[in-house]
């Protein structure tokens, strides 16, 4: 049905939504903020007023490609971890500044809440998540995403170093009580899914444990990773979340560490398991630098167990900055430290805080191979639908690298061009320069947002459905891909158009597609648990906490009328007992 306000017809674009199977040149038509069925349009073309009908704008997307907004499931966006990264780099991102010769300039690696908001929308993403929400931070987190304004958020509640969960894992208690513990804490922290980082090591770290691999015991709990996986991949599943347990490997970045990377996958027993920037949990320890890339192995790995999706966490050359909850192994990076500093904070004993400043460099082995690891990974996996778009903003690359890298993908010319510039041991050790494959228009929309949306359970967006939020963006076709995915001639945010061939517009024509596109959401996932749990748990948070486990609930008109993004539900708890 039709509101009466703003109807705008995309005229003669090529749309392409795989979800829907669509793929050719046709019209599309948003009503508001929705997109509208094909029944309705009929009635609009019947209606159809001549040109300079303040009731119907036409925009010309001939030779143009027509997608959903981008969603980007892993980017940190918001939180302490990036307020301390910002406090460490203060001196870099002023001397960006002044070499831009602009007080509000910015480092590339580092923006602004706002700014970063700003890049995402100049690149047609509309939906972006924070991976790493501490339950005692989550305040933070929110508030700072709310000043990500334009794009819709959301967080990954950062539980398995808690030691709350850790004790009723070593206590044996029943499934069941975890399961309230964990949709609990989703719940409080206006989350939509689970992420685990080095599962239990983060916790060991502070029994100066140096390495915990997936079977190790832990020495105070006398449990392992494996035991923290298992138990959450099964209460993730059970509770009805949509989104897989979100997992941060153990042994990150150490050569053969694809031993732990396969042994993660067999602890989730099947169940449903996501592996976060997998490139940095993909090495071997072959040949004469002692690293190699173990990237057949995971692939190979995830044909056989269909369970498992994967978001690369791509490498790109330059300077940024890696920010993580994984203390254990950033404590391990200070030392490569670029420019020398450094901090590792404990977190409320839920969890840690490593920020290290770092650049990858072309002619440098590790880094090169880094690089070429990604790039396997996207190209040997057959299924766009099972590997997403990263690079685990900022810490294997700054987010505007993101059209770069899809022309990286989607140009084997440009890719061996590339190759031909990385130290030349690593580019003779990686199998990239074999590879033909070139990635579809249709693959880059399935892998950056049918998928996505699929993933984390986003049925109003994502796709070009009648129903689905008009977050539409308009590219005009060109050879040059990073061009093309760069600066999209159009995008529109919930009908409303806020982008034209590069420029930032204030579209006023529609006052209803205004105030929803202004509007900041946070989508969440709502989840029931037994109150008689809850006091049970909460006696163990006030062993080790220094305060009340209520305190860290976070109710919706707090979200709303206080930190200032509206919750929104995007899938319902369905429990299985």
């Amino acid at each position: 049905m039709m509101s009466g306000s703003m109807i705008t017809k995309i005229q003669a674009g090529r749309l392409v939504d795989p979800q829907s199977g669509l793929d050719r040149v046709a019209d599309l038509y948003f009503d508001g903020d929705r997109i509208i069925a094909a029944a309705d349009r009929a009635v609009i073309d019947q209606r159809a007023l001549p040109d300079g009908d303040a009731n119907i704008r036409t925009i010309d997307a001939t030779d143009c490609v027509v997608m959903a907004g981008g969603i980007d499931l892993h980017t940190h966006i918001g939180g302490g971890k990036v307020s301390i990264a910002r406090m460490l780099l203060a001196d870099e991102i002023h001397s960006h500044a002044q070499a831009a010769n602009e007080l509000s300039a910015e480092c590339e690696y580092l923006p602004a809440a706002s700014v970063t908001a700003r890049r995402y929308l100049d690149m047609g993403y509309t939906t972006c998540f924070e991976p790493a929400v501490i339950p005692c931070n989550a305040r933070s987190a929110h508030a700072e995403m709310a000043d990500v304004q334009g794009i819709d958020t959301g967080g990954y509640c950062l539980l398995g170093n808690d030691d709350v969960l850790l004790s009723m894992i070593a206590d044996g208690v029943p499934q069941a009580m975890i399961n309230d513990y964990v949709a609990w804490m989703v719940t409080a922290t206006q989350c939509i899914a689970v992420k685990v980082v080095n599962p239990g090591g983060i916790n060991a770290f502070k029994f100066n444990v140096r390495t915990l691999d997936v079977d190790s015991r832990h020495p105070k709990y006398d449990i392992t990773p494996g035991d923290v996986i298992r138990t959450l991949c099964r209460a993730v599943h059970e509770i009805g979340l949509v989104h897989p347990l979100h997992v941060h490997c153990s042994n990150l970045g150490v050569p053969g560490n694809i031993e732990s990377t396969l042994a993660t996958i067999r602890a989730a027993d099947g169940l449903p398991i996501h592996l976060t920037h997998a490139q940095f949990h993909c090495y071997g320890k072959d040949g004469t630098y002692g690293m190699s890339s173990a990237a057949v192995r995971l692939v190979e790995a995830m044909r056989q167990h269909p369970n498992v999706t994967i978001d690369v966490g791509q490498v790109m050359f330059g300077q940024t900055v890696t920010i993580s909850a994984d203390a254990m192994h950033q404590f391990e990076n200070f030392r490569h430290a670029s420019p020398r500093k450094s901090a590792l904070v404990d977190v409320e004993c839920e969890a840690g805080c490593g920020v290290v400043p770092f650049k990858y460099r072309r002619r440098q082995f590790v880094h090169s191979l880094q690089w070429a690891i990604g790039l396997e990974l996207f190209l040997l996996i057959d299924d766009p639908s099972r590997v997403f778009l990263t690079t685990d903003h900022p810490n294997g690359a700054p987010l505007t690298t993101y059209p770069h890298l899809l022309a990286l993908l989607g140009d084997r010319s440009l890719r061996e061009t590339a190759l031909a510039e990385i130290h030349a041991d690593a580019a003779a050790s990686s199998s990239l320069g074999g590879l033909d494959r070139q990635y579809r228009i249709d693959e880059i929309a399935t892998m950056t947002r049918n998928a996505p949306a699929s993933i984390l359970g986003l049925t109003d967006r994502g796709n070009l459905n009648a129903g689905s939020l008009a977050d539409i963006v308009i590219y005009q076709n060109d050879s040059n891909l990073e061009r093309m995915f760069a600066r999209p001639k159009y995008v529109f945010r919930r009908g409303r158009m806020v982008r034209h061939d590069g420029a930032v517009v204030v579209d006023s024509t529609n006052s209803s597609s205004a105030v929803a596109a202004e509007s900041q959401t946070t989508l969440t996932a709502k989840l029931d648990c037994d109150p008689k749990a809850v006091q049970q748990f909460t006696d163990r948070y006030q062993e080790s906490a220094t305060m009340d486990l209520k305190r860290i609930w976070i109710s919706d008109d707090e979200m709303s009328d206080v930190i200032g993004s509206v919750p929104q539900p995007a899938s319902a708890g369905a429990r299985v007992r």
